[in-house]
């Protein structure tokens, strides 16, 4: 486990980021929140799809590797689930989307909060990426939970940036 960082502060900076997103996204027009910048990069409503996909997978993979320490957690780039939660995005209601941001706030305080240092310290192996080895379950929470709601929080930032231009 990091010693700089607890997961309490994890979690409180998981529910700012989801805070900063939802409040932004709910000040702006339907138009913006589905206007795509470019080919390579996504809408923030495919954000807000992509986060609802992926925050409550990641809090499944430490739920797996609490129950069976040493079992293989991840995913790749392409895996379907996580494509899929960025296609069709025009069919999807912002305001359901930005509900479930909402919950996923609740759920990474009820599962997370309870987890105990030894729990937290257990280490197990990446089904795909080599360079990632054996992590911990901190790592896996503070690294694709903490670390990407924030990063798609400035994905966001540096959308509404250039629509500015």
């Amino acid at each position: 486990m990091s010693e700089t960082k607890t997961i309490q502060q994890s979690i409180e900076s998981i529910q700012t980021s989801l805070d900063q997103i939802i409040e932004t996204v709910s000040g702006l027009s339907e138009e913006t929140i589905r206007w795509n910048p470019s080919k390579e990069e996504w809408s923030i409503m495919q954000v807000i799809t992509h986060l609802n996909e992926a925050l409550p997978y990641w809090l499944g993979e430490i739920d797996t590797v609490v129950k069976a320490p040493g079992s293989q957690w991840g995913r790749g780039l392409q895996d379907p689930a996580r494509l899929a939660a960025v296609e069709n995005t025009e069919q999807q209601s912002v305001e359901d989307e930005l509900k479930k941001l909402a919950q996923i706030k609740q759920n990474v305080q009820t599962k997370l909060s309870v987890l105990s240092a030894d729990t937290l310290a257990q280490e197990s192996p990446h089904r795909n990426f080599a360079k990632f080895g054996n992590k911990s379950v901190f790592f896996i929470a503070d690294h694709f939970i903490d670390e990407h709601a924030a990063g798609h929080y400035n994905q966001i930032q540096r959308n509404l940036s250039k629509l500015a231009k």
